[in-house]
């Protein structure tokens, strides 16, 4: 009886001794902010300590998109996963087979790390998620590690979909004065209105993808959308004036290059706050939009002024042309 149960031991030890150990994680959350995610893998009972006797297999729903064969020191990537390699090649030896990969490549799932080191063998498995930038746990805050944050400042998004929307209305008030004051024009340039509300339409489907919850490269899109198309306005701005003046004047100049001072603040905050994650130049965006508010705003006074003047004039000019016919006939 005691060698059965001495043989029974032996072959639970022996067994046991063939099976790698790791240190494993249920799952891995990943941080849309991230340039890089690293999927851990670490053998803590390797005995040759050699990665010539290693070979290891990365998994993703049970489909192999990574392994390296130790004794040909060969290397497989698929396709979809072209920047994945070993976090430390050096440190394969010591057990440690996590993987590094671009964020984009990282798609949520299943992953397994299987490792044979000779005729001992091992797997490790987990889930792989992506927290979202508004999923934020409210009974569990947020650690320094735990970051849970929206790209975006969710305050100042509202602030520039707010002063993006109060600059379409000031541009759609430009063309109601012009409209109202001025007879002899408003049926000329037809042009502008069409090209206010093709800018309207954009602004409004861009303030919906900046400030919505959701990926952040939605956000990124919507504040593309948000900045960008908003260089129309100086050419909007130029026909408004040329609707209610021959010539522009030097006001009318200096309020478009005013307006074009803004766009470029606003357009270089874009560049700042859209590569940074968490952003915290979106400040600069929303300073190039005041200017441009602030610019439209007094292009709405210096409109409404010169439509006056072009009102009152034309009637008088009306006056005046039957005078001089009546003239030139009595001096017939």
């Amino acid at each position: 009886m005691w060698l059965l149960a001495a043989g029974a031991l032996l072959a639970v030890l022996g067994t046991g001794s063939t099976q790698l150990m790791f240190s494993g994680v249920a799952s891995v959350v990943k941080d849309a902010c991230n340039d890089t995610v690293v999927l851990p893998c670490i053998v803590i009972n390797l005995k040759e300590n050699n990665d010539s006797s290693m070979y290891v297999s990365w998994k993703r729903e049970e489909r192999v998109f990574f392994s390296f064969d130790g004794p040909e020191q060969r290397f497989y990537r698929h396709e979809s996963v072209p920047s994945a390699n070993f976090l430390s090649k050096r440190d394969l030896s010591k057990g440690i087979a996590s993987l590094r990969l671009k964020n984009a490549e990282a798609t949520d799932g299943n992953y397994s790390c299987e490792v044979t080191e000779l005729n001992r063998e091992g797997q490790t498995k987990f889930e792989l998620k992506t927290r979202m930038v508004d999923s934020c746990d409210e009974e569990k805050p947020p650690t320094p590690v735990d970051k849970c944050e929206r790209q975006f400042d969710i305050v100042q998004s509202i602030v520039i979909a707010v002063l993006l929307l109060f600059i379409i209305v000031l541009c759609w008030a430009q063309l109601g004065v012009i409209a109202l004051k001025c007879e002899t024009v408003r049926k000329k340039k037809k042009h502008v209105p069409v090209a206010c509300s093709i800018f309207t339409v954009i602004a409004i489907i861009a303030v919906v993808l900046f400030i919505q919850d959701g990926a952040i490269s939605m956000n990124q899109i919507g504040l593309a959308f948000t900045v960008l198309p908003a260089g129309m306005l100086m050419v909007l701005q130029y026909s408004l004036f040329k609707m209610v003046l021959d010539d522009i004047t030097h006001k009318g100049y200096a309020l478009i290059s005013f307006q074009t001072a803004g766009y470029i603040v606003a357009v270089v905050g874009f560049a700042l706050s859209v590569s940074a994650c968490p952003s915290v130049l979106l400040s600069v965006v929303i300073a190039g939009l005041v200017v441009m508010a602030v610019a439209d705003l007094l292009a709405l006074v210096y409109v409404y002024s010169c439509s006056r003047m072009k009102d009152h004039q034309t009637p008088r000019k009306a006056v005046e042309e039957p005078l001089n016919d009546t003239k030139g006939v009595m001096l017939e």
